[in-house]
């Protein structure tokens, strides 16, 4: 892996995933860059905020811009503190038109984005997740790391397998890009129907793959509801735990659920998560 971006609203910037974003960034030795979504049609203030007796008032639309400019040169005057002090490669972008539009333009041109999970680029409260991540998942063109909570060093990974083929890719592209885990604890889990075996699909292929990629891993298969049995699967995690997962898209995308599985950790955990589409 050679470049990561990490996306920052600079209105409401991320500690958490700027403190990701450069360990990741120093540990696999790649460059990274800072992509500050100062959208122009996004503000921190509302048009009623404006609004005074006579009208809208241009001394505080002056203030509250030069407000809003001085929080994003703040943020960005952070985020380049931060990696010069972690002695990365870095740089900066500040897109200034569609802040989804831009960010998903980014990603064709990436190996890794890193993102805050919460991020809504809205004035408005949204419940996680927000159509901004839906709607970047949907239509990414890299990998994407969701930041959750403050930055935990990651010892164990865990990785949902279903049997299919988007499941398998986001192993691969993981093991390809973060080979600085291949010495970490692994376990890999499935679930399986009541009524089903509880052999993994395809079980000698994929031995033999996560043996070459990693050094020790533990097969964990599940019987029942796939929700109730991962929801009381990742209550056990540590915090210092990063979940892999194939297969964000627009329809039914996973074989356990009609909607993405990473919606539904996403509302289930605040362990980071690693998402690759197949």
């Amino acid at each position: 892996m050679k470049k990561i971006i990490a996306a920052f609203d600079g209105l409401n910037y991320s500690t958490n995933t700027r403190d990701y974003a450069v360990e990741l960034s120093r540990m696999s030795g790649a460059h990274l860059t800072g992509v500050f979504l100062d959208d122009v049609t996004y503000t921190s203030y509302k048009i009623y905020d404006l609004i005074v007796k006579d009208g809208v008032s241009e001394k505080r639309l002056r203030k509250y811009k030069d407000t809003d400019n001085l929080k994003r040169t703040q943020s960005s005057i952070d985020f380049e503190s931060k990696c010069q002090k972690s002695g990365i490669n870095f740089n900066t972008h500040h897109d200034r038109d569609v802040a989804l539009s831009e960010l998903i333009h980014e990603t064709i041109f990436a190996d890794l984005l890193i993102i805050d999970s919460k991020e809504t680029l809205t004035h408005y409260d949204e419940k996680v997740p927000s159509r901004f991540i839906k709607n970047l998942l949907a239509d990414t063109n890299c990998p994407v790391f969701l930041v959750q909570s403050a930055f935990q060093p990651i010892n164990k990974l865990v990785f949902f397998y279903d049997g299919s083929p988007a499941s398998v890719y986001a192993l691969k592209m993981f093991s390809c890009m973060f080979t600085v885990f291949e010495n970490a604890e692994v376990e890999l889990i499935t679930v399986k129907g009541i009524e089903d075996n509880l052999h993994l699909p395809d079980n000698i292929l994929l031995k033999e793959f996560m043996r070459i990629h990693f050094k020790k891993t533990e097969y964990t298969v599940l019987k029942g509801l796939p929700e109730t049995e991962i929801r009381e699967c990742i209550k056990g995690q540590s915090a210092n735990t990063l979940i892999v997962l194939g297969a964000y898209g627009r329809s039914a995308v996973s074989r356990w659920f009609r909607s993405s599985l990473a919606d539904f950790l996403l509302k289930e955990t605040q362990l980071p998560i690693f998402i690759s589409h197949h």
